[in-house]
């Protein structure tokens, strides 16, 4: 039976693919058009780039939540489990309600908590520099492993609830099962940069995505009460 925690994450990052449009949009279609020629113009010879610019970013998504995880059983470990467990169920609840406002537009507070990754970021993101153009899948698997860290609110908002798992494992399945909903939105986007752009950023798509992972983050707190 499919833990309902694992299908909220992939119903989030479905409904957050609104949100991946503008963020990596721009990032997806620069990495499609350096490809070369051959590469570039063929759906069948960029298809492999996209795959491996695609698994490096789960495996990025995927090694932080087993990380939260891992901060999640600690805290559990340190306090009663039933209070931690429900202290961060309420944590995970309002994250997610304020994704949902993020997404809609609604309010943008969690621009602030990409602010405060943009330091990380700084530092891991010359390395990408050096991989560009890409040329060969080893160089896409390596962008893709830290394009994974770049901030985003989106991201930020699932890995407060991959430390509500309470373990390693968990955190990281809820990842995968979150990185697994981007997919489609981003590998489209990276097949055919331009028209899922323009159908993405639709203010009413946008409400409507924000609108449903707002009562994902209702859901989410009536479980933890």
């Amino acid at each position: 039976m499919i833990d309902l925690g694992y299908l909220t994450a992939f119903m989030v990052g479905l409904l957050g693919g609104v949100h991946c449009v503008g963020m990596c949009g721009g990032i997806v279609g620069a990495l499609t058009f350096g490809l070369s020629g051959q590469q570039g113009a063929d759906i069948g010879a960029m298809l492999p780039f996209q795959m491996a610019y695609n698994l490096g970013r789960i495996t990025s998504y995927v090694t932080a939540g087993a990380i939260m995880g891992a901060l999640g059983m600690l805290i559990a470990e340190l306090a009663p489990v039933y209070y931690a467990q429900r202290a961060l169920l309420v944590a995970s609840g309002v994250f997610m309600i304020l994704l949902g406002l993020y997404l809609s537009g609604w309010w943008m507070v969690l621009t602030r908590l990409e602010a405060a990754g943009a330091g990380l970021w700084r530092r891991i993101e010359p390395f990408s520099r050096r991989l560009i153009p890409v040329r060969t899948l080893g160089q896409a698997l390596l962008v893709g492993l830290i394009w994974g860290w770049i901030p985003c609110g989106l991201v930020y908002s699932m890995l407060v609830t991959a430390v509500s798992s309470g373990s390693a494992l968990k955190g990281a399945l809820l990842m995968f099962a979150f990185a697994l909903g981007t997919l489609p939105t981003l590998m489209t986007i990276g097949v055919l940069a331009g028209a899922t752009a323009r159908l993405a950023r639709s203010p009413v798509l946008r409400k409507v995505a924000g609108a449903l992972v707002i009562l994902f983050g209702i859901y989410t707190l009536l479980r933890a009460v």
